[in-house]
């Protein structure tokens, strides 16, 4: 029996298909779209940050489940993303230690954001890149929305807020996303700034 070659690709098809499958309709921000751009961000700040080709498989494993709690809960959707990893990932021929490292990823996701790995960093800042990117009015709408839908912040004002609050407190970790993303975060946050004047 295979010991410690873990089917990573196996695993991706397995989980991608599960979020495409179980996911709620109204999960309009936290969706099988924003996985996949999650690791998109991820690929693209490991590769930055010059991680190993072990190092990669293992980011892009923790990336796909990272939400995958959602499934079945809201709020502390990443300790069931864990327990969903740590149910699952044996069954590819993942190692615990190897798990161990995908469940600390998939936690430094967690608001607020405290990575202890480089690892964990790069997930962190993947999982926001979308604040420092032209796109981020159109995604932060999906968020509100979906917070809407689920009764969690239905007023406009509060989420104007809440955002602002949010960006003053937040930084990027590596220094791909500093560099790249944290100008343009700063503009929309001076743009909210603005938009709360009026």
């Amino acid at each position: 029996m295979k010991q410690s070659c873990p089917e990573f690709k196996e695993a991706e098809i397995f989980i991608l298909s599960l979020l495409g499958e179980k996911l709620s309709s109204l999960l309009l921000y936290h969706s099988r779209e924003h996985t996949l751009d999650v690791l998109q961000a991820a690929m693209k700040i490991g590769e930055a940050e010059r991680i190993s080709a072990a190092e990669t498989e293992l980011l892009r494993t923790a990336v796909l489940f990272h939400d995958a709690g959602f499934i079945y809960i809201y709020k502390n959707h990443e300790e069931k993303s864990c327990e969903m990893a740590q149910e699952y990932l044996p069954g590819f021929y993942f190692l615990p230690d190897q798990i161990a490292v995908i469940c600390e990823m998939i936690m430094a996701t967690k608001v607020p954001q405290c990575p202890k790995t480089r690892l964990g960093q790069i997930i962190a800042d993947a999982d926001l890149d979308y604040l420092g990117r032209e796109d981020v009015f159109t995604i932060s709408q999906k968020l509100f929305d979906e917070l809407r839908l689920y009764d969690l912040l239905p007023d406009t004002e509060k989420w104007l807020l809440f955002q602002i609050d949010f960006l003053r407190q937040h930084h990027y970790f590596t220094s791909y996303s500093r560099k790249f993303r944290e100008p343009n975060k700063k503009r929309y946050l001076r743009a909210l700034l603005e938009k709360g004047k009026h």
